[in-house]
This record gives structure tokens, C-alpha cells and sequence, in this order.
């Protein structure tokens, strides 16, 4: 474990800076191809949560408008999705905001996925271990899967994640993530244009 929490740290601020100093342009140019696409909208933020839970302030770039029904809520995310967010999404590019998060010490660069507050109280007490690590830009479900997986197998592979987190398999996520980034999947479950809500399972318990 001498790798958490000094070495794990050291490597986010190394990447994460590395990263930011490379791909500013790239940033700057997806911001300024969003400002026209999204009329005026670039990041979306939100709060979600961060290692054991605690709230932050959670960074992308947007991809969906904020079109609503006649009642005032927001329609689904399939009606809302632009072929321009089809693509920042499945590029990844969307996800470079985040380098931000991790400077910050909110995030790291390998983890598991921030999801929403909302879920918390679904998640069993195994479930819940995924947030004894700060949430990631990348993760072992990610690179296993991503959003073709359902939520159970999703958070099998954040728990085990968690138990054997490690420089070596920090280094096999990012490895296989520059994979995938040349061979995109899993953008989407099938049936939908993101992920289906998690609304608890038999091993949950609401509160």
C-alpha cells in the first residue's frame, strides 16, 4: 500500500499537468467549436460525489442541450444528445475538463467513475466501498466494458479496483485506455445514448 495515498498522488499532478500542458490547444479549440454548437454553453458542472462521498465539483465539456418539455423537465438524454456531443463523447474529449479535477485533488486519473449523489443511498455497504478511492478521469470498469456492462458488473470491477490498487494496475487502465481511444466501445448501453439510471439492486438497501 506505499503507493496510496504520496505515489498515487505524485503521479496524478505528473499526468494531469503533463496532460493540460499538451492538449491546451486541443482544449481551447473544442471550447471555442462548443461556444458555437451550444450557443454560449462549454463546461458542464455538477456535484457528484468524491472519495468517501464528499461532494465536488464535478467538470466536462457539454455534449446535450438543455431542452425541456412542456413541464419544465429536462427531455431524455437520446433527444438532447447533438451529433456534436456524439462525437466529443466518443472521442473522449469531453472528459479533458476533468485534468482540472484532479489538480485539484478531487479526482484521480485512475478510479472509479464519479456517478450522482443521487445513487448513494442505493449502494449496498459493498457497493459503497468504490468511493475509499477517489473517483477517476479512467477505471478498471471502463477498460473492461465501459457502459456495455450492466451496473452489478460495473461495480464488481470498482471493488476489486479498490482492493488491489496499485502503480501496476494503474499503469495496465492507462495503457488500455490509449487503446480505446483508437477503438472507441462502450460509449453507450444499447438501447440508450449514455447509461441506463441505477435505481438499486437485490444486494441494495435505500435509507
Amino acid at each position: 500500500m506505499a503507493y496510496l495515498p504520496y505515489g498515487k498522488r505524485s503521479l496524478d499532478l505528473l499526468l494531469a499537468g503533463s496532460a493540460l500542458l499538451l492538449l491546451w490547444p486541443v482544449m481551447v479549440l473544442v471550447a471555442g467549436v462548443l461556444w458555437v454548437g451550444f450557443n454560449g454553453q462549454v463546461l458542464f458542472r455538477q456535484q457528484r460525489p468524491g472519495l468517501h462521498g464528499k461532494p465536488f465539483g464535478f467538470y466536462k465539456f457539454v455534449t446535450m442541450t438543455q431542452a425541456r418539455d412542456l413541464h419544465g423537465n429536462l427531455l431524455p438524454d437520446a433527444q438532447r444528445l447533438t451529433p456534436l456531443g456524439k462525437f466529443i463523447r466518443k472521442t473522449s474529449l469531453d472528459e479533458l475538463p476533468q485534468l482540472i479535477n484532479v489538480l485539484q485533488g478531487e479526482m484521480s486519473i485512475v478510479g472509479p467513475r464519479p456517478l450522482l449523489m443521487e445513487y448513494l443511498p442505493l449502494y449496498s455497504p459493498e457497493q459503497a466501498r468504490r468511493h475509499d478511492v477517489k473517483p477517476g478521469i479512467t477505471g478498471w470498469a471502463q477498460v473492461n466494458g465501459r457502459n456495455l456492462l450492466d451496473w452489478e458488473e460495473k461495480f464488481a470491477y470498482d471493488i476489486w479496483y479498490v482492493e488491489h490498487v496499485s502503480l501496476r494496475v494503474d499503469l495496465l487502465v492507462l495503457w488500455r485506455t490509449i487503446k480505446h481511444l483508437f477503438k472507441p466501445e462502450g460509449i453507450s448501453a444499447p438501447g440508450t445514448a449514455t447509461m441506463e439510471r441505477f435505481t438499486g439492486s437485490s444486494n441494495s438497501s435505500s435509507t
